[in-house]
């Protein structure tokens, strides 16, 4: 296991101490962690512990209902908690297990005491008493050495060198430590480096090549804002008025100028009544008050409001109850965009919050660049359109459906040109004019070693394009490249494939090209539910249902057989599971990376 893989779900830092037995490390943490407290730092404790360790005695109700057989037992009083489970493994305990039994939400860091060889970043601990070999000389994972003053380092030693003994230097370390970590940002979809020799490309490494060749369109419009719906943004955004304009009401209630001599149970002289969308033209003196209404603007002279709850009006007059505080129950104007900020960034879409957010700025127009134009159509003699009779030994065209169903919610115009007969004329035809009407062509099928040569003679004659084995599954094969301006996709010809590739490629693509720079896919880590099995090197994407867990947890299963011909197995699908190039295997309980549909399905 390399150090990002153990570190990858970690929400906080981890640092390992590391010595031998003798060097102290106990008498060390039982000074350090006092010392982090006092700094405000909460600090968790991992600890390798000997093979048949007790944490309570026996004759303790917990003691003996563990002996008895309780896989789990779980303690807890008012002042703390403890859980002891029976976990039976050979050699030592899985570290990256352990790590994900802490509550990092409740603690700053996390220091392991023993794990002397896995692969995270330690402190080694050194005493020349002990007589024992340095451990940085072998382990590139050792930030610094505190040793004592008898120890003799080596004369090119490079590391930071604390004092044993002085746990304040110690804390100090601790705490850069902790100032500088960075959380682990594995890369899900393989590595993204093309100079790694490998007879396939990543995931990443296609994308990143695809996304090098991607120029976003360079036309704006100003359509009528109702019809900017799925548009992304050319211009900033930026809000002609405050929001909201006027200082105003959060609560029905009362407004005054607060004073510090108030008393309770002052009664206020009630001069006027506010509602939504009218004002009061005075100014409020001391010791009046007004009745305003939720959204009213704040009179002149008033600083503070008191819910309609906490007041007892009689006779024109009002008194308060409770404790009150000036400025209370007052929204300031500007206070949620402030006239001349950037309410939404170039390159934002525009969902329906977007769109409620432009029509409260009365920004009825705004800049967006025009929609891409992707030019989609199928090929081959055995795919037949679903308004036709279904013919002897053919199917019917579901991709160019589901490829219609996707650019359409990302927003592009589509340029259906139908099926495509199997021979070179005929595709030289239908790919010249898609090239000439559109920003990119997509196709499916003819892609994969052994498919009928024309397609490829005819896309060779008209354009530069690569054909890819990506290291994925499904949809190993991939084509790409350009027809002269105009950007090509040859997807495989699975349903199920086309659909991933799609979203891992195309998408991204498309979003770039549409105008969304910093676009990047939705990743979550749920647990599995069950066992899935995968192929070292490649990165499997199964179909999966996720689902919040009893105990709040995102879990997922798979939606059963996982086809590349299984259409039906994406419908009952709500995300995909992507296991990682280097895992042959998921078991029930590991974190595992979901890409949710909501993006796109």
């Amino acid at each position: 296991m390399t150090l990002n893989e153990l570190l990858a779900d970690c929400r906080v830092p981890v640092l390992g101490l590391c010595a031998y037995s003798g060097t102290g490390k106990t008498t060390l943490l039982r000074k350090l962690l006092p010392t982090l407290n006092e700094r405000g730092l909460k600090i968790a404790v991992l600890k390798h512990a000997h093979c048949n360790f007790e944490v309570d005695k026996p004759g303790k109700d917990s003691y003996e209902l563990r002996k008895s057989g309780a896989d789990q037992m779980l303690i807890a009083s008012s002042k703390r908690r403890a859980l002891m489970m029976e976990r039976p493994v050979e050699g030592d305990p899985d570290l990256k297990e352990l790590l994900a039994m802490v509550d990092q939400s409740r603690v700053d860091m996390i220091l392991v005491e023993g794990f002397k060889k896995m692969p995270l970043p330690k402190l080694e601990l050194h005493r020349a008493e002990v007589g024992k070999p340095f451990v940085f000389t072998d382990d590139p994972l050792i930030q610094a050495v505190a040793c004592d003053d008898a120890t003799e380092l080596p004369a090119d030693f490079a590391l930071p060198k604390l004092d044993i003994n002085d746990v304040d230097a110690i804390a100090d370390f601790v705490a850069q430590f902790i100032a500088r970590w960075q959380p682990v940002a594995l890369q899900p979809l393989g590595p993204s480096c093309d100079s790694t020799e490998r007879k396939q490309l990543s995931v990443k490494q296609g994308l990143d090549r695809i996304l090098a060749m991607v120029t976003p369109v360079a036309d704006r419009e100003q359509p009528p804002l109702k019809h900017c719906v799925n548009r992304v943004l050319a211009d900033d955004a930026i809000s002609p008025i405050n929001v909201p304009q006027h200082t105003n009401s959060a609560m029905d209630g009362y407004a005054i100028a607060l004073d510090e001599a108030h008393q309770s149970g002052r009664r206020y002289p009630v001069v006027a009544e506010i509602f939504a969308g009218y004002a009061y033209d005075g100014t409020l003196q001391p010791g009046e008050a007004v009745k305003i209404m939720t959204g009213a603007p704040i009179p002149a002279g008033a600083d503070t409001v008191i819910m309609r709850e906490l007041a007892q009006e009689h006779d024109g007059q009002v008194q308060f109850e409770g404790p009150l505080e000036r400025g209370q129950n007052v929204r300031p104007a500007g206070e949620d965009i402030a006239q001349g900020q950037s309410a939404l960034g170039a390159g934002q879409r525009i969902g329906a919050a977007e769109l409620g957010l432009l029509a409260s700025l009365g920004l009825a127009q705004p800049s967006v660049w025009r929609r891409p134009k992707v030019a989609i159509f199928s090929t081959g003699d055995e795919v037949c359109s679903p308004e036709q009779a279904l013919q002897p030994n053919c199917i019917f065209d579901s991709n160019r459906y589901t490829l219609h169903g996707m650019l359409t919610k990302l927003g592009v115009e589509v340029l259906d040109l139908g099926i495509i007969e199997d021979n070179e004329a005929a595709m030289i035809t239908a790919l010249e004019s898609a090239a000439e009407q559109a920003d990119m062509v997509l196709t499916s099928g003819g892609v994969s070693v052994g498919d009928a040569d024309f397609i490829k003679d005819a896309l060779a004659k008209l354009g530069r394009i690569d054909f890819w084995k990506i290291a994925q599954r499904p949809g190993r094969p991939l084509a790409f490249g350009t027809l002269n301006e105009t950007l090509f996709f040859g997807l495989p010809g699975n349903p199920v494939a086309v659909m991933v590739s799609f979203l891992q490629f195309v998408q991204p693509a498309l979003r770039k090209m549409a105008g969304e720079q910093q676009w990047q896919p939705q990743m979550m880590r749920a647990i599995a539910t069950e066992p899935m099995r995968s192929r070292v090197g490649r990165t499997e994407f199964h179909r999966g249902i996720m689902q919040l867990g009893a105990g709040g947890q995102l879990e997922v299963k798979t939606t059963g057989q996982q086809g590349s011909g299984m259409l039906g197995s994406m419908v009952k699908a709500n995300c995909l599971v992507v296991i990682e190039e280097p895992l042959e295997q998921v078991q029930p309980g590991d974190p595992v990376w979901v890409q949710p549909f909501s993006d796109l399905l």
